[in-house]
């Protein structure tokens, strides 16, 4: 009997194939939502193995549904989603991708960059209004952002190295704040300026988020960061949400503390708060750092190797390590 692999959502038909090649595998229809708790339990009942995709629930009930599930195999670098340790416990395997989204979330980060800061969703909403304002003096002036300010928190990473490369492009001048300051040379090499935290917050005219999510980072960006900040930058987010107080962004947008604000990622995904919905001055996207057309299918058949490999029985090569952090 050929084994059986269960795939939450539509993904890349060169995914499938490759799996078809070796399974049969089903798939849910729906791609415009997370699968539901149900519609997934039923299919994990049916599979061998699950093929999942991020912010699908993955909790104990799901892999307590199949006694003979052989694996699951996450479209995820960081499964925050799943219950690692339920499956470590029945000794399930699990496998993720490798970190390979960095230079499509450095894109997205400039992306949101330059919508907030030339109030481009504005512009749009006054055009879709039957609005032309024309070139009037002031309206719907935003910031240029050549020769500004930014400030990259954690950008001493791979991701903060490249939108500060990208930020060099419209000659910015780009502050960095990192646990571990890189060494002089290669300061003066990428042209970035370490400074700390809160001079960091004090001084950019944007400030961007790059940090991973551990527990001292974890609402490392609250109301007294936000009062740091001047009342004319823009704060952008393509990392992690638990990162910021939510609540507290929320508070400083309304009160005018901050311009605005540029969010692809959120405290409790996909949950987006309705006041942050109610905000004219912030862009928000659906965590679509690496919604590109080629990245999307080379995750997907990553992930189907992963698949196809835990349906097989063979070691799969991208294990996930029970015994590492889940970040």
């Amino acid at each position: 009997m050929r084994p059986r692999i269960f795939v939450t959502q539509p993904i890349a038909t060169s995914a499938i194939a490759l799996m078809r090649a070796v399974a049969d595998v089903e798939v849910h229809p729906d791609a415009t939502a997370p699968i539901a708790k149900a519609s997934m339990i039923e299919g994990v009942k049916r599979a061998d193995v699950l093929f999942c995709l991020m912010h699908d629930k993955v909790d104990a009930d799901v892999i307590a549904a199949n006694p003979n599930l052989k694996g699951i195999a996450a479209m995820a670098i960081h499964p925050q989603d799943i219950d690692v340790a339920a499956m470590e416990k029945r000794n399930i395997p699990l496998t993720v991708i490798p970190p390979m989204v960095s230079e499509a979330t450095a894109d997205m980060a400039m992306a949101l960059i330059l919508a907030c800061a030339r109030r481009v969703l504005d512009g749009d909403r006054l055009l879709r209004a039957g609005i032309y304002p024309g070139g009037q003096s002031n309206y719907l002036a935003g910031l240029g952002v050549t020769g500004k300010t930014i400030g990259l928190i954690g950008g001493g990473g791979r991701i903060g190295k490249l939108v500060a490369k990208r930020c060099r492009g419209f000659d910015m001048k780009v502050l960095y704040s990192t646990p571990r300051r890189k060494p002089e040379a290669e300061e003066r090499e990428a042209e970035i300026v370490y400074a700390s935290v809160d001079d960091l917050l004090r001084q950019s005219d944007i400030v961007s988020v790059h940090s991973p999510l551990r527990d001292d980072t974890r609402h490392s960006i609250a109301d007294r960061e936000f009062a740091l900040m001047k009342p004319t930058a823009y704060f952008v987010n393509t990392s992690r949400g638990p990162i910021v107080d939510e609540q507290a962004m929320i508070r400083a947008l309304q009160s005018g503390t901050i311009a605005g604000a540029g969010l692809d990622v959120f405290e409790h995904e996909p949950h987006v708060p309705a006041e942050l919905l109610a905000l004219s001055n912030v862009v928000l996207t659906p965590h679509l750092g690496s919604a590109v057309v080629d990245l999307r299918e080379e995750m997907a058949l990553i992930v189907a190797a992963n698949a196809v490999a835990l349906a097989q029985g063979t070691t799969p090569p991208n294990l996930f390590d029970f015994a590492g952090p889940v970040t």
